[in-house]
């Protein structure tokens, strides 16, 4: 039996969220009996993925004119040479002139799109007509969480929306490991990026807290662009001695396996696979209730603790609970494996396979 043929498009495979998924993606797939093919825009793979790879940065001198109109001549030839059924879409897609063009270079393939974050501006064009025209007739608009959907319905009344959640993926041999001592760290892992994480916020709140002086140390693991801006704010709020930073790492699951609990202040998000990931490895989660994803994702005082954003009072609080309030914590830690058991690959494969087979 001839298998379906899927491309999967996003901007890369390295260090983000989304791209973390797009790779994920190939092996769910795969083992649903697909065909995979990936396809990136930019030169950076830091994730495993599966299938095949066509990387269009590679294919372009970088000094070439005209590189972008070039990528999407590649991108057609790709399609069409390798007969691609169903296109993927992963990217973000903030330039009006270049979603029409590409939606005309996937012409004759079924298309899904995905909505990865509930900032719309790097999804959606500023015209509610242009929105419209780019996503009314495409097989699905795939959101990664209810709030997502829910603002695209009232925004653009469009009824080909669904909800497919992230999953987690993390190997059995991770959960076969003997089980590590917890220390007194806070953990952050993702990506550094102040616009979107607001590093700001958690460092006034750590200072706030005052739990370093009961032992405790904020560890922020990762990479990004605001690199030397978090520096600088450290060494502003005299924290040097109590964060450190540490490089990005594919799978910090024994970081976050010996955390007390992991921290998440983002101004927004999509559905954040750090809180996820977190849960999944018994690790209790303090995150501010920013759109979109922790409401979805934490149950207060049930699995973490879900904070009113940009409180930095509050948020400081919550820190100091899971410090000094033994019964909230365990409880909390007792609870948060079982409480993200419906975002296993499999269960999530399962609602992929199926709208890609019976699209709406």
């Amino acid at each position: 039996m001839n298998k379906k043929k899927v491309a999967i498009v996003s901007n890369s495979l390295g260090k983000g969220g989304a791209e973390r998924f797009a790779a994920l993606l190939t092996f769910m797939l795969e083992d649903s009996g697909f065909e995979v093919h990936s396809i990136i825009v930019n030169d950076v793979l830091d994730y495993s993925f599966t299938g095949s790879l066509f990387n269009l940065e590679k294919e372009i001198s970088s000094f070439s004119f005209l590189k972008k109109l070039k990528k999407g001549i590649l991108l057609r030839h790709y399609l069409v040479q390798n007969n691609i059924e169903i296109v993927i879409d992963s990217r973000t897609r903030n330039v009006l002139l270049r979603e029409l063009i590409t939606r005309f270079i996937y012409r004759k393939t079924k298309i899904f799109y995905i909505v990865h974050s509930y900032n719309f501006q790097n999804y959606f064009p500023s015209s509610k007509f242009w929105s419209r025209i780019i996503y009314k007739n495409v097989e699905a608009l795939i959101c990664v969480s209810k709030a997502i959907e829910e603002k695209i319905q009232q925004l653009y009344k469009f009824d080909n929306t669904i909800t497919i959640y992230n999953p987690f993926f993390i190997a059995e041999k991770e959960f076969e490991k003997e089980v590590l001592e917890t220390k007194k760290v806070i953990l952050f892992f993702g990506r550094l990026d102040e616009k979107v994480k607001n590093f700001t916020l958690m460092l006034e709140a750590f200072v706030a807290s005052q739990i370093f002086l009961k032992g405790y140390e904020l560890h922020l693991l990762g990479s990004g662009n605001d690199l030397e801006f978090i520096k600088q704010k450290i060494e502003k709020l005299e924290l040097s001695k109590y964060v450190k930073i540490f490089p990005f790492k594919q799978n910090p699951f024994k970081e976050v396996r010996q955390a007390k609990f992991t921290i998440l202040t983002s101004n927004y998000e999509g559905f954040p696979m750090s809180i996820v990931e977190s849960l999944a490895l018994e690790t209790p989660v303090v995150a501010v209730d920013c759109n979109s994803g922790p409401r979805e994702i934490i149950q207060n005082e049930f699995n973490g603790l879900l904070v009113e954003n940009h409180n930095k009072e509050a948020l400081a609080l919550a820190i100091n609970r899971f410090a000094d309030d033994d019964e909230l914590y365990h409880f909390c830690k007792k609870n948060a494996v079982q409480s993200v058991s419906h975002l296993s690959l499999k269960n999530i494969s399962k609602q992929w396979r199926n709208l890609l087979t019976n699209p709406k």
